[in-house]
């Protein structure tokens, strides 16, 4: 049986002791996915990474339950909305990057069917310091509001 709770028990733990005074931590909190309105479009996924001691790269946001992701950015230009891949991201040292709605986000396609709202998914975010974090993160519905947890 695979237990995906721990990784989020470490960052909250880790979290604990960066605020002590500790080595900065590379880890992410605040994640949740969003399904899509429309059955067979896209769903969302979005998530807080905080960085650690030495800059990284966020290469990709997978899932075993996602066929394909991308990371993409929303942008207002002039009246209009426009979104632009992102082929990965530059993590600072301690910097806290957030994809929240209107912004950055990872694009989820072709999500399994038997994914519903109300229950958890598994997310891989892989770093270029050989770092992958995974975390079991909450599914909501088009329209609903997401509960944050740390």
């Amino acid at each position: 049986m695979r237990r995906y709770g721990r990784p989020l028990l470490a960052a909250t733990l880790l979290t604990a002791i960066t605020a002590c005074g500790g080595p900065a931590t590379l880890y992410v909190d605040d994640a949740y996915v969003r399904l899509p309105a429309v059955a067979g479009r896209p769903g969302v996924a979005y998530f807080t990474i905080h960085g650690g001691a030495e800059p990284t790269r966020l290469l990709s946001v997978t899932s075993p339950v996602v066929v394909r992701t991308e990371l993409h950015e929303s942008m207002k230009s002039g009246a209009v909305m426009t979104m632009a891949p992102i082929r990965d991201l530059p993590v600072a040292a301690s910097a806290k990057l957030v994809f929240a709605p209107g912004g950055k986000h990872a694009m989820l396609f072709n999500i399994n069917a038997r994914v519903k709202a109300g229950k958890n998914i598994p997310l891989v975010f892989t770093f270029a310091n050989n770092q992958r974090i995974e975390v079991d993160v909450p599914v909501i519905a088009a329209g609903d509001t997401a509960h944050h947890h740390h």
